[in-house]
């Protein structure tokens, strides 16, 4: 990730705790975001690498495995040293965001990773060669701890954990971040924990709120808890067929403005990080 922090990016890797039909998972916190930081003056390139591809359906795609380039194109270039130029694969949302997509064929890509030399780095190798100056990178992929998932989390400088303020994934949401944790002192000991991200939250239901409280007095004092939470919402759940982020779908509504918080919350860490960096200097 060397290349990546000389060029000033930061990268995320969404990590999976949710469901997808809530509209507030793992790709969808992606899309958003991805929105938010854009129509705040950033740069910013999406990786779908999750082969079942709703990222890629969601930013407007709707039959990827139409696309004739993909992310599985460009892992098998690399693995065979040929490298694509990045202009054949990258789609152009029409909110200004930078998609490299993925579909069905990344899950054969995957397999074929096993008999690849230092296979935990192919996708942080495939970033390397990217020309474009994005300021952030954001990885979305499969929840199993498959080979694609540990190129994520190897190419990454951070995560962000989405979590609904749910039973379950409560339980799920340590199991998560151990995996984390054998991410960072096996392969990427760069790697951190962002935030974890509470979703589905309904402040109208006790159940709700002591779920929230439960998170942020259990993990608050080792883990950052975004002070944003995305309440639930049937209009987000909608968007999910549109191809379009919150932002153009129902731009005044409590998601939106949710995501909105976010992504200042998220720029106000990173302007944090900036500083600290210079004063160390």
């Amino acid at each position: 990730m060397g290349h990546i922090i000389v060029q000033q990016l930061d990268v995320y890797y969404i990590l999976k705790n949710d469901q997808p039909q809530s509209g507030v998972g793992k790709f969808t916190t992606v899309l958003n975001l991805a929105a938010g930081l854009t129509r705040r003056g950033s740069r910013v390139l999406m990786v779908d690498a999750d082969p079942q591809a709703n990222l890629t359906q969601m930013s407007g795609w709707q039959q990827p495995e139409r696309l004739d380039v993909t992310l599985s194109s460009f892992v098998d270039a690399f693995i065979e040293d040929q490298p694509l130029p990045w202009e054949q694969g990258i789609l152009h949302t029409g909110e200004g965001v930078d998609l490299l997509p993925a579909n069905i064929e990344l899950s054969g890509t995957e397999i074929s990773l096993f008999q690849v030399m230092n296979r935990e780095r192919i996708l942080s190798g495939i970033l390397t060669d990217c020309p474009t100056a994005y300021d952030y990178v954001l990885i979305d992929c499969s929840p199993s701890l498959g080979m694609l998932t540990v190129n994520a989390l190897a190419a990454a400088d951070s995560v962000i954990v989405p979590g609904q303020t749910g039973y379950l994934p409560v339980k799920g949401l340590e199991l998560l971040l151990k995996t984390v944790h054998k991410v960072q002192r096996q392969i990427n000991p760069q790697l951190k924990i962002e935030g974890i991200l509470l979703t589905m939250t309904d402040r109208r239901t006790n159940f709700s709120k002591n779920i929230s409280g439960v998170i942020r007095t259990t993990y608050g004092n080792h883990v950052r808890v975004f002070q944003s939470e995305i309440p639930y919402s049937v209009r987000a759940a909608e968007m999910s067929a549109q191809g379009q982020s919150i932002f153009s779908f129902d731009p005044k509504g409590k998601v939106a403005a949710a995501y909105d918080a976010l992504t200042k919350e998220v720029l106000t860490i990173e302007q944090q990080k900036s500083s600290r960096d210079a004063h160390c200097l």
